[in-house]
């Protein structure tokens, strides 16, 4: 659906957010943009409407779940129903569980889990009446596969993947006609890297493969207009995904020797280095982050896997084919 549909995006001041409030805009959708950072919020506001949707800036910490329904209220009260709902607003620490004040960890719990379940139970209180509309979570192969020095957010998405299908087989039980859609992103080349809290001495980097928000966001935008039950995006998601099905353990393992050194570049922490955990970073970050040099904007993978459809056919195809030739090949061979 292009044009006139409305959708809320939670943590839409940056990063990943800001990428996908650029998308709907670039669709012509009405883009409600929560999060705590006024500037980025207003930038976002500027690219949205410059792409050809329009935009409504309702600062939001996603964490009270009296300030999510309000801004719920909000955009129903401008724009009317809400069509879809983006619940993508996260915090992260970067430190050995052990190293992390039990604030800090309750803080980021509250904003990437908690803060998905109020921006989902706004969206379904006025979903759910009409019986219609789209949610998509924001979620992260940690979802399944954690990795150290980063529990709290790993947790948080996996409570989230646990939340979702709780909620799948409530609407599946009143024939809901909602849809609830989750994105299992790889890593990404976004600012929470540069502002996402830290105990560890070097600076905080993304592990393996990096991809640019844009992928995340024709991602997310995919999964709002044709949803379906889940989307990986990005070969390191799937492998991870797949893998920790088979052989955690030995994943268990490998990450224990590679994922600490492999999460911090060989700089140390710049000083000073505000962090976004309690209060937003003053200025506009945008959507991308440091690894530009690195980042990948496509993925082979998740274009196979959105035209799956098409690939399973040819491959169908193509086996039928190989088997006509051969057996057409062992004919002429009996002839002769």
């Amino acid at each position: 659906m292009d044009g006139q549909g409305v959708v809320v995006v939670t943590g839409a001041s940056a990063g990943i957010g800001r990428a996908v409030a650029r998308e709907f805009g670039r669709h012509g959708w009405r883009v409600a943009l929560l999060a705590r950072g006024a500037d980025g919020l207003e930038a976002a506001r500027r690219e949205v409407e410059a792409l050809g949707g329009q935009a409504l800036v309702l600062p939001t910490d996603v964490a009270d779940e009296q300030q999510v329904e309000a801004a719920a209220a909000a955009v129903e009260a401008k724009w009317g129903a809400i069509d879809a709902w983006v619940n993508n607003a996260m915090a992260t620490i970067f430190s050995p569980a052990l190293q992390v004040e039990p604030v800090d960890f309750r803080r980021a719990t509250e904003v990437t889990y908690l803060g998905a379940v109020w921006g989902t139970l706004a969206a379904l209180r006025r979903m759910k009446p009409r019986d219609r509309g789209t949610i998509v979570q924001v979620g992260s192969a940690l979802a399944y596969r954690s990795i150290p020095l980063q529990a709290p957010y790993c947790g948080a998405k996996a409570a989230l993947r646990g939340f979702t299908d709780s909620l799948r087989c409530e609407l599946a039980h009143d024939r809901s006609r909602v849809r609830l859609t989750m994105v299992q992103l790889s890593a990404f080349n976004t600012p929470q890297f540069e502002w996402g809290r830290t105990t560890l001495p070097r600076r905080p980097r993304p592990m393996g493969r990096i991809f640019q928000p844009e992928l995340a966001a024709r991602a997310v935008y995919l999964a709002a207009t044709r949803p379906r039950r889940e989307f990986w995006v990005g070969w390191p998601a799937a492998q991870a995904i797949l893998g920790h099905r088979v052989i955690p353990g030995l994943l268990d393992r490998m990450l224990g020797r590679k994922a600490v050194e492999g999460q911090q570049s060989p700089g140390p922490l710049p000083s000073p280095r505000p962090d976004n955990l309690w209060r937003p970073v003053p200025g506009d970050r945008g959507a991308h982050g440091r690894f530009d040099a690195q980042a990948h904007d496509g993925s082979l993978q998740f274009w196979l896997d959105r035209h799956r459809g098409g690939v399973l056919l040819g491959v169908v195809l193509g086996l039928g084919l190989a088997a006509v030739a051969m057996r057409h090949g062992a004919g002429r061979a009996r002839i002769r």
